[in-house]
């Protein structure tokens, strides 16, 4: 009896738990759809620019509505120090905060007030793709950033959402393959470094699939990854694919994948120059490496890959 109601219970808290999360995104997207009215500029480039500031900020945080944070001097101007929101007196200072839903205050913890200033500090460099790129580069003066936004931005136009939270498995669970957690092991080709990895081994041919939602930004020979593709994805991570057989004839850089697309198929090259193979046993060197808006670096996939190799069961 008491086992039946605490099931009862962790049900009815997971389905609270889906709707909460199905109503932010419900409320995100209305937001972007606002203020894509009032600027003219499409909703994605504002869902991406939300997306890319969730993103890096620390898992503990709590998670805001919109997460993007203008700083304080842009926002207010560098004379207002009592940071009074009156729109008037921040334009006085040449500060850039704006009112976004009419109360006549501009604050930086509104959501339409973020956006619509957001919008504004886009909209003194134009309305076109390039001008938002370069607005981008003035506003956070880093290329990666700039990148991963424009590409997340890419992925919500085509698929018109934002809430895309399927995954896959790395190389089909319908071939033979076998994997364990090899993140960190020490190698030696190149020098001594670690394994920024794991190897999912399989034969020769078996299908390397995208695991997620993202663009593809790097593929071609590397010395120790031979021929190997780079997609980065809508949470901010690249995910890395290494020591394939080949892609798929219609897989190029800067196209979106979703979670199942085939990029290519198992092989063992690498470790030599375009063309080596064969210098160790087919398999599928997946990395993946955290961006945090100032730097990027590796961490283990296997926990990950657990839980996508289940789902893509599940899902058969």
């Amino acid at each position: 009896m008491i086992t039946s109601i605490l099931i009862i219970i962790v049900n009815f808290i997971s389905i609270e738990a889906i709707h909460a999360e199905e109503d932010i995104y419900q409320e995100r997207m209305a937001l972007f759809k606002k203020t894509e009215a009032l600027t003219h500029i499409p909703w994605y480039y504002f869902a991406a620019i939300e997306n890319y500031e969730r993103n890096i900020k620390k898992s503990d945080d709590n998670e805001q509505t919109i997460s993007i944070s203008v700083p304080p001097e842009l926002w207010f101007g560098l004379g207002n120090s009592p940071m009074i929101k009156d729109e008037k007196i921040i334009e006085f200072f040449s500060g850039k905060g704006k009112d976004g839903n009419g109360d006549h205050k501009a604050d930086p913890e509104d959501p339409e007030d973020i956006l619509y200033t957001m919008g504004n500090i886009i909209l003194e460099q134009g309305q076109t793709r390039d001008d938002i790129k370069i607005a981008l580069w003035n506003y956070y003066k880093r290329d990666l950033t700039v990148q991963t936004i424009m590409n997340t931005a890419k992925v919500f136009k085509k698929f018109q959402k934002i809430n895309l939270t399927d995954r896959d498995f790395p190389v089909s669970t319908q071939y033979n393959y076998s994997y364990n957690n090899t993140w960190g092991d020490r190698r030696g080709f190149g020098g001594l470094r670690i394994h920024e990895g794991t190897d999912i081994f399989a034969g020769y041919g078996t299908p390397v699939k995208s695991t997620t939602y993202g663009v593809i930004e790097m593929m071609g020979w590397n010395l120790y990854g031979g021929w190997r593709i780079g997609v980065r994805d809508i949470f901010n991570i690249y995910h890395y694919y290494a020591h394939m057989s080949g892609y798929n004839d219609d897989i190029k850089v800067g196209q979106v994948v979703k979670p199942g697309d085939e990029l290519g198929s198992v092989g063992s090259t690498g470790y030599g120059p375009p063309g080596t193979s064969g210098k160790f046993p087919p398999h599928l060197h997946y990395g993946m490496y955290k961006d945090n808006g100032y730097s990027e670096w590796s961490f283990d996939p296997y926990p990950y890959l657990k839980k996508w190799e289940r789902m893509a069961k599940e899902n058969k």
